[in-house]
């Protein structure tokens, strides 16, 4: 759809995109803010820090968890826990939304050091991240499991562990095992920009089922709003 083709637009055209640099590690100064309100649940998305990498399919988790930020009024983005944080609340639930700035290797260090801030387990992260293994455009849930290759997965469980739910963003395979670096950090391609903001749209207004934590209504909402 036109308009929210526009609003994807004005995620990562208008607003400055920060480039490479990452934010010094977390510490008392940076992040006594969040101490009054500790979120419930940490939510990340994974991808790269930089204009330049972040219309890639790799970094739909950051895509995603900028969408839910948008569409619920999540406050202003601090610099903390080596990336980007944001606190807000989806229905009753306190939520941190937080995008590495470590690259994708080492995205398990800002989760980790979240993790440790808020005193949270595993068990309260929700990683957002692109899959090749679904189809464009689809989304799954699952918690624990293994990496499938994917350098951010492998970094996050390497630092917390494997049981953190996953919310697993189809990318698709591009069919040629010597094509798939070259898809995964490759832009999504003009004619998807439409479907793209769909999911990300139906994504950020099926969330509050997810901090419910009823994974299977939200696949099947998101699902629902995919196919109408």
């Amino acid at each position: 759809m036109a308009p929210l083709g526009r609003w994807l637009a004005s995620l990562f055209g208008a607003k400055p995109v920060e480039l490479h640099g990452q934010p010094s590690a977390a510490g008392p100064d940076a992040d006594d803010s969040f101490e009054e309100a500790a979120p419930v649940q940490i939510w990340v998305g994974l991808g790269n820090p930089g204009a330049q990498y972040a219309m890639h399919r790799h970094n739909v988790g950051f895509m995603a968890v900028d969408a839910i930020a948008e569409t619920h009024g999540f406050e202003p983005v601090k610099k903390a826990f080596h990336g980007w944080a944001q606190q807000g609340r989806i229905g009753g639930n306190r939520i941190l939304l937080l995008k590495p700035a470590t690259f994708m290797n080492e995205s398990g260090r800002a989760v980790r050091a979240a993790l440790d801030f808020f005193k949270r387990e595993t068990g309260d992260v929700t990683v957002f991240h692109d899959e090749l293994d679904l189809d464009p455009f689809r989304v799954k849930v699952k918690t624990g499991g293994g990496t499938a290759g994917h350098n951010g997965l492998r970094s996050t469980d390497a630092h917390i562990g494997a049981d953190f739910r996953r919310v697993r963003i189809g990318i698709g395979h591009p069919g040629n095992k010597a094509r798939v670096t070259g898809h995964v950090l490759g832009n999504y391609a003009k004619t998807e920009v439409d479907d793209l903001a769909d999911m990300l749209g139906a994504i950020a207004a099926e969330a509050p089922w997810l901090a419910d934590g009823d994974d299977a209504r939200f696949m099947n909402e998101v699902a629902r709003r995919l196919a109408d």
